[in-house]
């Protein structure tokens, strides 16, 4: 199992066994991850959310302070992660009209030794499946779809872009 550690595995002791990293003599940066999904939905689904009329209320307020509570949340979620002073966590939406999709982007910051990329694709995840919850009642053919992390600032690894 030392292969997992040179292919950069670095949740893999000599022996294979799983470990959460030690990041005790990292140095303090900020970092910030950007993630970004989004939702597509029927029609109808679609326009009760725009117009806030869902039986359930307020869709994307209500999914916005859900991807913020998850993000603060990860290392409950996901058994390696470290837990993490978050400082910042933002949800935004873009409503797209001709084909009735919700894309969701997520940022998230701090000044730590770890990065949040994690939190930030949690944010997203966990946005999308409230509103999925909130809207199934009128469309359970909900499509939760692409998502993945846009950017990364900060830490040893530096600077990452997705390639579009």
């Amino acid at each position: 199992m030392a292969q997992n550690r040179e292919q950069g595995f670095s949740h893999f002791d000599a022996d294979g066994n799983a470990i959460m990293v030690d990041v005790s003599k990292k140095i303090e940066t900020e970092r910030v991850a950007t993630a970004t999904g989004s939702i597509s939905m029927s029609q109808k689904a679609y326009d009760l959310v725009k117009s806030g009329s869902m039986a359930k209320g307020d869709v994307l307020g209500v999914a916005r302070v859900a991807g913020i509570m998850a993000a603060k949340k990860v290392d409950s979620l996901i058994p390696l992660c470290h837990p993490l002073a978050v400082t910042k966590i933002t949800i935004d939406f873009i409503c797209v009209d001709d084909s009735c999709q919700i894309e969701i982007e997520a940022v998230v910051g701090i000044t730590g030794k770890t990065g949040v990329e994690m939190e930030a694709l949690t944010a997203v995840s966990i946005t999308a499946l409230t509103i999925y919850d909130m809207c199934k009642a009128v469309d359970k053919a909900m499509l939760i779809s692409d998502i993945c992390l846009k950017k990364k600032t900060g830490g040893k690894s530096g600077t990452f872009i997705r390639p579009e």
